[in-house]
């Protein structure tokens, strides 16, 4: 990251970013398109917030998961996150 784009995220966001970058579902093309980070910004920034064991079981999860990239997908989801991850008060 040349200008570092967590520091303009409130403290709630990043909290988010990194919660939708921990879920298995959640592809990183909707976390781009959410928050503007790239893939590989998103490892950097997981990398620098979480600890180094927490960090290396994550990338060990995520490298090469097929929910992690919506090219590897199935055609048949057409959506970023379960229907009923967003419940309305």
């Amino acid at each position: 990251m040349s200008k570092d784009p967590s520091k303009t995220l409130s403290k709630d966001e990043l909290s988010r970013l990194i919660e939708m970058a921990w879920e298995d579902r959640t592809p990183f093309e909707a976390i781009e398109a959410t928050f503007g980070f790239s893939e590989s910004q998103v490892i950097q920034l997981m990398r620098r917030e979480l600890k180094r064991g927490s960090f290396d079981l994550w990338r060990e999860r995520v490298s090469g998961r097929v929910t992690k990239h919506m090219a590897l997908r199935s055609k048949l989801v057409q959506r970023a996150y379960c229907p009923t991850q967003y419940k309305n008060k």
